[in-house]
């Protein structure tokens, strides 16, 4: 076995080539309200959570109008967003919906909750909520036993803050 990777390393950020960039940022900060941060001249633009300088990048330097990659190919199968609780699933959901964008789908992974759809330029996304380890589904011997079950929606999206304070 090899000498493991410090337990507090993190995936800091993604970097998509994009075809539009002006659509990628309409998806990702309008739709899943990540912040502008910094443009990069006319080809790029970094966006985050909470002013962190950038959890996502985006670029056309190599893909200014290209199309995705057909399926069967190698790349990226998706960028997951961790999100705090269920509530912010929900409300995240919610966002989804309201801007029209099919979900390709949802599952009770039992370690967490997970929807998944793509961007506009065809890259998979996963919007998902870890429950508390203590919850997590576990064989006789302690082992993880994740699942892949379905996610009842409705009660999601009931969830969502705004759902919950009666607006429409």
């Amino acid at each position: 076995m090899t000498q493991p990777v410090h337990p507090e390393a993190r995936i800091g950020h993604v970097h998509l080539k994009v075809a539009d960039l002006e659509r990628a940022i309409a998806f990702y900060s309008g739709v899943l309200g990540f912040e502008l941060q910094q443009r990069y001249g006319p080809q790029a633009a970094f966006l985050s959570a909470g002013g962190y300088h950038h959890h996502i990048g985006l670029n056309t330097w190599e893909s200014k109008g290209g199309t995705p990659a057909p399926r069967g190919h190698t790349g990226l199968y998706h960028t997951a967003f961790l999100y705090p609780d269920r509530a912010q699933l929900a409300d995240a959901l919610a966002r989804v919906l309201a801007a029209g964008i099919p979900l390709d789908g949802a599952a009770d992974h039992g370690v967490s909750e997970a929807l998944y759809l793509r961007d506009p330029d065809g890259n998979g996304v996963e919007l998902y909520r870890d429950r508390p380890e203590a919850e997590w589904p576990r064989d006789e011997n302690g082992a993880l036993r994740m699942v892949n079950a379905p996610l009842d929606l409705e009660a999601l999206l009931a969830e969502a803050p705004a759902a919950r304070d009666g607006a429409p």
